[in-house]
C-alpha cells in the first residue's frame, strides 16, 4: 500500500512504547482547581463569579470576551478562593479563578437534548457554550473554526489522527477506547457541512486504530481512514492538508479558505459530547511518559496541578533533568510543577537526560539538512541569519512567517543551533511591530 506523506520532515524514535497498549485512567482534581482565563487562542475570558461564590462542575465560571475567545467552564464543585494572577507553562503571569475544590463534584442540570432538530446556529452556539477549542495544542476557538460564511463550500473535514509528536499516545487511546463517540463527532461535523466528506487522517504505527476504524467506516459513504506514513510533522495542519487534498496552505489562510476544516480526534469527541448531550468541556485526556515518571495516560478534571498528578502517580523516579509539558518537539520545558492543567495540555514528561544541554552550537557548516527537512519548503540557514540581526522585514520576506515552529532544522542541524527559538523570537517581534 502506497502510504501519502509530504515532502521534508523527520523520523525520531516515536518512543510510544511507554504508553500505547496503556488504557486511559481517570484522576480526580486537585484540593485547589486553577483555571487560567485565557486558554485559547483569542481573547482572554472574564470571571462571572466572585470570591466566595459556590459553584459545581459545568457550571461557566468565566465568559468570552470577543468573537476569538471561548468560556472556562468548572471541573469542580467548591467555593471560589481567589481571582489572581497564577502562571502559565510560558513562565507568564495572567488572571485565573481559583476554586477551593470540596471533594464532593456536584454537577449543574443538564437539560435533555432533540439533537434532529437543532440548526446549524444552534450547533455552533452550543460548541461555543461548551467551552470547545483545538484540543490537539493550538487552541482555536471551535465555535469560531467552524462559523463560515457559505456551508456549501466546506468540501472536506478532516479528523487529525496522526499524533506525530513522539511519546504522546491520547489521541491513539481514545480512537481505541471511544471509536463511536468519535464516529458520532464526525457525524455531528458532516450534518453541518452537507458538501463535506470525512477523511481519519491516521499514521501508520498505528494499526490498532486504523484497523478498527476502517471496520467501524467500512459502510460509511462520506467517511475515509487514511494511513499515512509515520514522519514528523505529519499531523501539521497545513501537512495534512496538501496530502489530503492537494490545496496548499499559507500563514496568511486558514484552512476553511481551501474549503478544509480539521480538528484532532479528542476536539471531534468533544463536539459530539456538546452537541449530542450539553456536555461541557472540563476535563482533559493527557499522557504522562518519560524514563522519570509512571507512564499512563490520564483523563483529569481541567484546572488540576500538574504537582498534584505527579504526587498521585507516585512521584519522579531517579534524577529529573527535564520536565516538558506536550511533545519533546513542540513542547515547553518547565520551571515548576505550580501550573494547572489547561484545555490545551496534552502531556507531561519526566527526562531523565536533557539531551539538548548536552551539546554546544557552532557555525553552520552550509550542509543544507535544515533545508531538505523544512516542511514549509524554507531556507532555515537563511533566516536563522537574519534572526541574529532581528531584521524583521527581511524575516518576512523570506517567508519566515510561514515558519511552523516544529523544530525540524534544530533537530537535524549537525552544529545543534536552535533556529527554531531565533524564529519563535523573530515572530514575536514582528508581532510586535504590527501593534505599533
Amino acid at each position: 500500500m502506497h502510504l501519502k506523506s509530504f515532502i521534508g520532515g523527520i523520523h525520531p524514535k516515536d518512543q510510544k512504547h511507554y504508553t500505547k497498549d496503556l488504557p486511559i485512567i481517570k484522576l480526580n482534581a486537585s484540593d485547589e482547581a486553577v483555571f487560567l482565563l485565557k486558554q485559547h487562542i483569542g481573547a482572554p475570558c472574564k470571571p462571572l463569579v466572585k470570591i466566595k461564590d459556590e459553584v459545581k462542575v459545568g457550571q461557566k465560571i468565566a465568559c468570552e470576551d470577543g468573537f476569538v475567545s471561548s468560556p472556562i467552564i468548572s471541573s469542580v464543585s467548591g467555593t471560589v478562593k481567589a481571582i489572581e494572577e497564577r502562571m502559565d507553562i510560558s513562565g507568564k503571569m495572567q488572571q485565573a479563578i481559583v476554586i477551593n475544590n470540596d471533594g464532593l463534584y456536584q454537577s449543574i442540570e443538564i437539560e435533555t437534548n432533540d439533537y434532529k432538530s437543532l440548526s446549524y446556529e444552534d450547533k455552533i452556539e452550543k460548541i461555543k457554550e461548551a467551552g470547545i477549542v483545538g484540543l490537539g495544542g493550538a487552541g482555536f476557538p471551535t465555535h469560531v473554526k467552524l462559523s463560515v460564511k457559505d456551508i456549501n463550500k466546506v468540501h472536506y473535514f478532516i479528523v487529525n489522527g496522526a499524533e506525530c509528536e513522539p511519546y504522546l499516545t491520547s489521541d491513539y487511546r481514545l480512537m481505541l477506547e471511544k471509536t463511536d463517540e468519535l464516529i458520532d463527532g464526525i457525524h455531528v461535523i458532516l450534518d453541518m457541512f452537507p458538501k463535506a466528506i470525512c477523511y481519519i487522517a491516521i499514521e501508520d504505527n498505528k494499526k490498532e486504530a486504523i484497523s478498527l476504524l476502517e471496520e467501524k467506516c467500512k459502510d460509511e459513504d462520506k467517511i475515509e481512514v487514511k494511513a499515512l506514513k509515520t514522519k514528523y510533522p505529519q499531523g501539521g495542519e497545513r501537512m495534512l492538508i496538501k496530502v489530503l487534498t492537494g490545496k496548499m496552505l499559507n500563514s496568511k489562510m486558514l484552512p476553511v479558505d481551501v474549503g478544509c476544516i480539521v480538528d484532532n480526534v479528542a476536539t471531534t469527541i468533544a463536539i459530539n459530547q456538546a452537541v449530542r448531550y450539553n456536555q461541557p468541556l472540563f476535563s482533559k485526556v493527557m499522557t504522562i511518559s518519560g524514563e522519570g515518571i509512571k507512564p499512563c495516560n490520564i483523563e483529569v478534571p481541567l484546572g488540576t496541578s500538574f504537582q498534584f498528578i505527579v504526587d498521585q502517580l507516585g512521584g519522579f523516579k531517579g534524577e529529573i533533568k527535564k520536565i516538558i509539558c506536550g511533545g519533546p518537539m513542540m513542547g515547553s520545558a518547565l520551571m515548576t510543577l505550580d501550573l494547572p492543567v489547561t484545555k490545551t495540555t496534552s502531556a507531561i514528561l519526566a527526562m531523565n537526560q536533557d539531551e539538548v544541554s548536552l551539546y554546544e552550537p557552532s557555525a553552520c557548516i552550509r550542509c543544507g539538512r535544515c533545508l531538505d527537512v523544512c516542511p514549509s519548503l524554507l531556507k532555515p540557514q537563511i533566516l536563522y541569519q537574519i534572526a541574529l540581526k532581528n531584521d524583521t522585514e527581511a524575516f518576512i520576506k523570506n517567508q519566515g512567517m510561514d515558519c511552523i515552529e516544529c523544530g525540524c532544522c534544530s533537530y537535524t542541524c549537525p552544529a545543534k543551533r536552535n533556529m527554531t527559538q531565533a524564529f519563535k523570537k523573530m515572530k514575536y517581534l514582528v508581532s510586535i511591530n504590527k501593534r505599533k
